[in-house]
């Protein structure tokens, strides 16, 4: 029974790898086209609380009575809620116009009619029950433990690398929900600045987000301020009357005051809104409990959207790139290195550019470097933002598919043996060049940051984590060196990625303690070295004499 399990599941794993290279292969739409489209889908979307009793048939027979439902699913948050997406916007307006205002005999109502609806039954009890139980997306990863089981099962660790891709990458589902809740947001803005936008960046959108990582969000007036200029007609000349301040900064910090303030008082599901003003970049954070996720709204961040697109082109160009940075991220954030709150560890953002470095590395390298991407761009694609030049290639087709065929495990195992013996006390990761550059300044990490190229991004890590990340990866390499698959599945051993996904210090505390100590007195170690040397030269020299 256990093997006719396992060979279903190689048969079914065999064709999820299959289905990974048809998305890679299709996936030709450039970046602005995707959220286009995703943006335009979410303006025809609603989002429905809907009673635990649902007969789904009767719901879509009641909503099609407003307009054609072109798709929709269900999921759990606080209840069961109904993602439902229109054909048009115009159903939205038919349905908004029949639904009632909540009863306001104990508490008073903000009368903002938004996209958010809750439907209850008139009478419950006569109501029969869903004969056949609905569907519910699931918008959380499993948890490391029933990964570790899952990836047991799979024939080599490139199956089980895929296999955690494919457990932890956002789904289609989580996807819309993330440009729901941006839409959502953009209908208050609205209410102040009618022609302006509400866009996920980052991880939601570049392909390398996980499940239940936060909304990165921001307001875009980018399309307002490139609108042409009316024609003249007469002798005169206008333009609006608007409000002027002395800085962006400024203005940055009163429009996010303003918004965070509407959110705060009239946004359906918005709480505990803070207003984080005075940062390098001025943000609202809130958790937006209709979709569950936790969001960050800032406005106008032209070099973060374009870091977002650099990363959604590498995504794009192989499928193991993602599959190897969401290895590497889960593997960090199993032993510590990682973490989610602001501190002195290695960011995700770090380790994606690092992976991608050593990508750029490879003989011959599996993703271009950024001056490669820039040789590509043509003329739609120069940008220059703030004096930095952000210009690459937003066409994929005009990138050349790479040669190299190296397995996703040699690649794990090289990531591991790479960092682990990297002289970071010298260098520094250059992404727009693809080598190793001198470190301009004595950060223990130096990462460029790939358009502001005067910054780096791991300025936060400081000596003691460098040396545990370094310490984690020595010990990674050298498990998978000695990795002996057959034995450990006899004795029932987690084994390949999965043994990388426990704690080390839990079975080899001494051997870690060892490799730590070893790590912070290399420095010592090569100084003494350099004295025997020396001291052995003069010997000879003595003896010649």
């Amino acid at each position: 029974m256990e093997t006719r399990l396992c060979v279903i599941f190689i048969k079914c794993f065999i064709g999820l790898l299959m289905k990974n290279d048809a998305e890679v292969n299709t996936r030709k739409k450039t970046f602005t086209e995707v959220q286009t489209e995703r943006l335009d889908q979410a303006e025809r979307t609603v989002l429905i609380k809907c009673p635990s009793k649902l007969n789904e048939k009767k719901l879509l027979q009641y909503l099609s009575s407003h307009g054609n439902v072109r798709s929709h699913f269900f999921f759990e948050n606080r209840g069961i809620n109904a993602l439902v997406e229109f054909s048009e916007k115009s159903s939205i307006a038919s349905l908004q116009d029949a639904v009632g205002i909540p009863n306001a005999a104990e508490h008073h109502v903000v009368p903002f009619k938004s996209r958010l609806f809750t439907f209850t039954l008139k009478n419950p009890v006569s109501q029969p029950a869903e004969e056949t139980p609905l569907h519910l997306s699931p918008q959380c990863h499993i948890p490391v433990t029933g990964l570790i089981q899952k990836l047991c099962l799979a024939d080599n660790i490139s199956s089980q690398m895929y296999i955690l891709l494919n457990e932890y990458q956002l789904t289609e589902e989580n996807i819309r929900l993330r440009f729901l809740a941006c839409s959502l947001v953009r209908d208050f803005a609205r209410a102040y600045f009618p022609d302006s936008t509400v866009k996920p960046f980052g991880s939601s959108v570049n392909t390398f987000g996980k499940l239940g990582c936060d909304v990165d969000m921001f307001l875009d007036f980018h399309d307002t301020q490139k609108s042409p200029t009316k024609m003249k007609k007469g002798p005169f000349e206008m333009e609006f009357q608007m409000k002027r301040l002395p800085s962006e900064r400024l203005a940055t910090q009163r429009i996010l005051s303003v918004i965070g303030d509407c959110l705060d008082n009239f946004g359906p599901g918005c709480v505990s809104v803070q207003k984080i003003l005075n940062a390098r970049c001025p943000l609202v954070k809130f958790s937006h409990q209709p979709t569950g996720f936790q969001c960050d709204l800032s406005v106008s961040n032209s070099i973060a959207i374009r870091s977002s697109e650099l990363l959604y082109i590498y995504g794009c160009l192989d499928s193991r790139v993602r599959a190897l940075v969401f290895t590497i991220r889960c593997w960090a954030r199993v032993h510590g290195l990682t973490n989610s709150a602001p501190g002195t560890w290695i960011t995700n953002f770090s380790l994606t550019m690092m992976v991608m470095f050593f990508l750029q590395k490879r003989s011959p390298p599996i993703i271009p470097t950024l001056d490669q991407l820039k040789e590509l761009a043509g003329a739609k694609d120069k940008h220059i933002i703030g004096g930095y030049d952000c210009s690459f290639v937003s066409d994929l087709r005009k990138i050349k598919p790479t040669k190299n065929t190296e397995t996703l495990d040699v690649l794990l195992g090289e990531f591991f043996e790479y960092f682990g013996n990297f002289d970071f006390r010298r260098n520094s990761i250059n992404l727009r060049k693809g080598k190793e550059v001198n470190k301009p300044e004595s950060s223990p990490l130096y990462i460029w940051n790939p358009f502001e190229q005067d910054l780096n991004i791991s300025k936060n890590v400081n000596q003691p984590q460098l040396e545990k990340f370094i310490a984690m990866a020595r010990e990674s390499a050298w498990i998978l060196q000695k990795e002996d698959k057959t034995q450990r599945i006899i004795s029932k051993e987690p084994w390949g990625l999965a043994a990388l996904l426990i704690p080390f210090g839990k079975s080899n505390s001494s051997k870690m303690k060892n490799r730590m100590k070893g790590i912070g007195s290399e420095t010592i170690r090569s100084l003494l070295d350099s004295l025997k040397l020396n001291n052995a030269n003069s010997q000879q020299k003595a003896v010649g004499k």
